[in-house]
């Protein structure tokens, strides 16, 4: 069955309700265990509305009902941030909403992990075009078995690694295990952000259908289109991909800016709820195509003081580079995260490494609340935030800014050839 609701227009809460409702109904589910797998804060997704609603249509229903954080690698939320995500008081939590169990996605703990098969390294070549031939498991969080019914409720945006976020993702990595995690993420990073950015049909996501497919179950899914604090579409399906297909869609007409001509400099003010470079880096990788030869974007947040709260040793100890610095050194950097390497190559960007020489197309600046040292030893330069009026980025030619990057997507209206010659 499938509930489909969008456009270019918002959703009355009312109407949002309404299909919550006949899906919900569709479902079938009293009497029975439901998870619903979330996203963590940062995402721009209307929490209070979603967790309300399903608590109102479930509770008294359902035998359980419980949500698991999709944090991929971010780290844990606590009860107080978790209780502001859902827009509840904590008397509320022990009171109205006392029947739900919230829990985090415990990634970095292979007890709360289970192994649902391997795809085996021929696969994985053919999957990956040749490009890798090794034997790579696939494993989810064990919690996933304890219900009668897993769905999932999240956004869909353009999203570096896989194209658009959004369906299956809310499990790998939402709730997956690092090895696959890692995996698939230095494999987009071979591939190249600009290559598969606010692309429907990549090789990733076809890489995660072939893990999803391992699961003993089907994964049902509301695939939210969100512009601000509006909800634009909501897409169900008892087929996770099914709904996703149809977010994706409408995603790509919403999120999506093209412009006219490239930009010598980008100001893009990541919001707070970006609370770290690693999930900040979103200001890079969605503005990176619009970036002329030579020219720079400026990551605007002075509320950003880490780099990274569950990376940031190894990220000090690689620092930021191109793709074509890590694959000329490959032997000296292979055993570090290769999910990390890859967040690394999408801030930093294109560029080449000749002769041992790397040279970024264009420079990375960072207006945070991190430390000129500790930009400079991770390869990224600092510039201070004190210093930078945004108004000097607005109603210029050669300029852009952006007050709420890292959702919506820049591109130019014809590729440059530096994007069209990517290897």
């Amino acid at each position: 069955m499938e509930l489909i609701k969008g456009g270019l227009s918002p959703i009355p809460p009312s109407e949002a309700y309404s299909l919550l409702e006949n899906a919900l109904a569709h479902e079938n589910l009293a009497g029975k265990s439901v998870l619903f797998i979330i996203p963590d804060s940062t995402r721009s997704f209307p929490s209070n509305f979603i967790f309300t609603s399903i608590h109102k249509l479930l509770s008294g229903k359902a035998r359980k009902l419980d949500f698991l954080i999709a944090l991929g690698t971010h780290r844990a939320m606590g009860d107080e941030a978790i209780r502001e995500m859902l827009g509840v008081s904590a008397d509320e939590m022990k009171g109205k909403y006392s029947d739900v169990r919230v829990f985090n996605h415990a990634w970095d703990d292979p007890s709360a992990l289970r192994e649902i098969g391997v795809i085996g390294k021929a696969r994985i070549a053919e999957l990956t075009g040749g490009r890798f031939a090794q034997d790579v498991p696939i494993a989810v969080n064990r919690l996933l078995f304890d219900y009668d019914r897993v769905l999932i409720v999240g956004p869909v945006f353009p999203h570096e690694v896989v194209g658009f976020s959004g369906g299956h993702k809310y499990i790998f990595p939402g709730v997956g295990a690092p090895e696959f995690i890692n995996f698939f993420h230095w494999f987009a990073a071979v591939i190249t952000n600009p290559k598969i950015i606010g692309n429907k049909d990549t090789p990733v996501r076809a890489l995660i259908e072939e893990a999803a497919s391992m699961l003993p179950f089907k994964v049902g899914a509301f695939c939210l289109s969100v512009l601000g604090d509006d909800l634009m579409g909501i897409a169900y399906s008892d087929s996770a991909y099914r709904a996703w297909e149809v977010a994706a869609e409408l995603s790509n007409k919403l999120h999506i800016v093209y412009c006219d001509h490239p930009y010598r400099s980008v100001l893009a003010c990541a919001p707070t709820m970006y609370d770290d470079l690693w999930t900040g880096g979103k200001c890079a990788y969605k503005t990176e195509s619009v970036i002329a030869d030579g020219g720079e974007i400026i990551i605007y947040a002075p509320h950003i003081t880490e780099v990274s709260y569950t990376h940031g040793k190894v990220l000090d100890a690689i620092g930021y580079h191109t793709r074509d610095f890590f694959l000329a050194r490959w032997d000296e950097y292979k055993d570090y995260p290769w999910g990390v390497i890859a967040h690394s190559t999408h801030v930093k960007g294109i560029g080449t490494c000749e002769g041992g020489v790397e040279k970024p197309r264009i420079s990375v600046k960072l207006a945070t609340g991190i430390p000129r040292e500790r930009c400079e030893r991770i390869n990224l330069e600092y510039a201070d935030f004190r210093s930078i009026d945004s108004a000097e980025w607005q109603d210029r030619p050669d300029r852009l800014y952006l007050n709420h990057a890292g959702e919506m997507l820049y591109r130019l209206k014809r590729p440059p050839e530096w994007q069209r010659s990517i290897e």
